[in-house]
């Protein structure tokens, strides 16, 4: 809802055109379509639905609203729609993630103006308490301004324009990095008393906004710590862009204080559903009885509020609308990111240990058998089900050749027999699942995979009719945990890291205490795993200064190629291994390009329109 705080004049050719002997009083009526200042910032109502269209505007990197293809070439899975899609974006441009919305803060800036300067019907606590949450809506915006561009002008009033041709005072210079951070602090600590909102998880509270607060720092300190550690030094003269090193500490001190507070709240793990998997799933989607949301962009269907997710990315072989799309496929490379609950690497076992033969496996879902829950709740795999169908994932068959000593790989169309006219000699049994995989058909996994979380499990959920109101979760206490256990080990405190990463780790299937020792390393991993597809993956990788690493563009660096597991069944009568199932590890034949994370993508580049518009924004490193 977008309001107009200012009144419309009348035309004086509308005024010749009017009669008024029988309507004197014209022109003192009120306009029925607008709503003056005096009407907006004395009613509750009118202030709360303009706070829920800035809420609504606040941005995300990657969402189930609008932008689910940027989970393509932002997070750890390739896009399998139809064309190249995201997969184009593999090599990141100058202008990746930029989000420069001025608008937002200056609509931000007049509400609290306006708040202060005709709210007279409003009780004092009222008016407290709306400022505060407009207050964490801009801290917010900040923080996201931040995390992308470094140091950013810091507005916080209006700035009008006089008409007197001198724009000068409407041009302000770029804050330094470290003065957003200090920003984004102290405004949540000014307001976490006066937010109000108790038990809201779909406006801000003091939870949320320590939350905010925890995040924020810890991003701070890592960039403090690893941007000097990593010998890049990226930074600017006038502090624009670069935190130093000194402050890291101090920032993470920050993010660990808030994080207990948030720890403090009412907030505890979700444990409802025995079954560890499908608990996980539950956790992120799951709406009623949830204590580990604190807060989520929420849809509802029966206000007509929904979203196209699920009806873009279900599983190809379950869709229930046939003009549906099976657009994301979750890369191998996450998958293997996820331990065995013996505390073995992820890796699948697929070849024996010479190398010189397949495992065989007598079911589909052999190689992630006692992995950790997390995947399940994350990614469909092989041998798995969604709505309580199977979802058929069998690229086709292995069939021995005798003669030559090798097997033979026969792949076929969806929802494929290996026997008929095309293969006489075959069993009449599935060649290739109705979900697939396929190495290039678009609109089926092209990965061995599909996507789970944030998938609607819901009766007719990726139909066009129906579509979905699953939330998108924008914190929720697993990650105050980690951020906790990241910041108590950057000072030195690995015994209360511990902790907390042991927490939610327990909560995956591993046994109480699974770890005893920790490093960085391990908690990256463990915030992979957890926080995948939730919008994290690219700013962390940002924030400790590796992304450059991980993803350098080289086609021998497997950590930046896109991987794929293709399940074969093996035809071989007369032999024990004839039924079962192996799988082909490769890179993904569709699209092949590895990811290109340059130098400058650390710092989004402001632009010239914007530079040309204000000459005192200074430009970022490499501009």
């Amino acid at each position: 809802m977008k309001f107009s705080f200012k009144t419309l004049a009348l035309s004086s050719g509308l005024l010749l055109g009017l009669g008024t002997s029988c309507q004197k009083d014209f022109l003192e009526r009120t306009p029925p379509n607008i709503i003056l200042d005096s009407q907006i910032w004395n009613d509750p109502g009118l202030i709360t639905g303009l706070l829920a269209n800035y809420y609504d505007r606040l941005p995300v990197h990657t969402t189930i609203y609008n932008n689910w293809a940027e989970y393509a070439a932002y997070d750890e899975a390739m896009w399998s729609g139809n064309g190249n899609g995201p997969n184009d974006r593999f090599s990141y441009g100058s202008g990746s993630w930029g989000n420069w919305d001025y608008g937002l803060i200056r609509d931000i800036n007049l509400a609290l103006d306006g708040l202060d300067q005709f709210s007279t019907a409003l009780t004092t606590a009222q008016k407290d308490q709306f400022k505060a949450e407009l207050r964490f809506l801009r801290a917010y915006m900040y923080f996201e301004l931040g995390k992308r561009y470094g140091g950013v002008p810091l507005v916080t009033t209006q700035l009008v324009y006089n008409f007197d041709g001198n724009v000068t005072p409407l041009q302000v210079a770029r804050s330094k990095e470290t003065e957003v951070y200090d920003f984004v602090a102290s405004e949540l600590d000014a307001i976490k008393g006066t937010l109000g909102n108790g038990g809201s998880i779909t406006r801000a509270n003091r939870y949320t906004a320590m939350a905010l607060k925890c995040r924020a720092m810890l991003y701070a300190g890592s960039i403090a710590k690893y941007n000097t550690q990593s010998g890049l030094n990226i930074q600017t003269s006038g502090g624009e862009v670069g935190i130093p090193a000194s402050q890291a500490n101090a920032y993470y001190q920050k993010a660990l204080d808030a994080a207990k507070e948030v720890l403090a709240g009412p907030y505890s793990l979700y444990r409802t559903n025995p079954n560890l998997g499908e608990n996980f799933y539950e956790a992120i989607t799951r709406k009623n009885a949830n204590s580990e949301v604190i807060w989520v962009k929420d849809f509802l269907t029966a206000k007509d509020y929904r979203h196209g997710f699920s009806y873009d990315n279900i599983a190809r072989g379950i869709r229930e609308d046939n003009l549906g799309s099976s657009s994301l496929s979750p890369i191998l490379n996450l998958v293997e990111a996820y331990e065995y609950l013996d505390g073995t690497t992820g890796t699948l076992r697929t070849q024996n240990a010479a190398g010189t033969d397949y495992i065989y496996y007598d079911n589909l879902s052999g190689p992630f058998a006692n992995k950790d829950a997390r995947l399940y709740g994350t990614i469909i795999y092989p041998g798995t089900s969604f709505k309580g169908q199977e979802v058929q994932l069998q690229a086709g068959v292995k069939v021995w050749n005798a003669a030559n000593n090798a097997y033979e790989t026969i792949e076929g169309g969806l929802s494929t027999v290996y026997g008929g006219a095309a293969f006489p000699n075959g069993d009449n049994k599935l060649l290739t699942g109705s979900s697939g995989p396929q190495a290039s058909q678009p609109e089926v996994s092209n990965s061995g995979f599909y996507l789970r979380k944030f998938i609607d499990s819901g009766a007719g959920t990726s139909s066009r009719g129906i579509r979905s109101d699953t939330w998108w979760v924008r914190f929720r206490l697993a990650e105050v945990l980690l951020n906790a256990s990241e910041a108590a080990l950057e000072l030195g405190n690995t015994a209360e890291a511990l902790t907390y990463v042991n927490r939610v780790r327990e909560r995956a299937g591993f046994g109480a205490n699974s770890l005893t020792t920790l490093n960085l390393a391990r908690l990256q991993n463990e915030r992979r795993v957890e926080l995948a597809f939730e919008d994290h993956r690219l700013w962390d990788l940002k924030r400790w200064r590796i992304a450059h690493q991980l993803w350098n563009g080289d086609n021998n660096n497997p950590n930046a190629v896109a991987y794929v597991l293709f399940p074969y069944r093996v035809v071989r009568p007369g032999s024990a291994m004839d039924g079962k199932y192996v799988f082909d590890k490769r890179v993904a034949p569709r699209y092949r390009t590895p990811r290109n994370f340059q130098l400058f993508n650390y710092y989004t580049f402001i632009g010239n329109t914007i530079r040309n518009n204000n000459p005192k924004i200074v430009r970022n490193p490499f501009e």
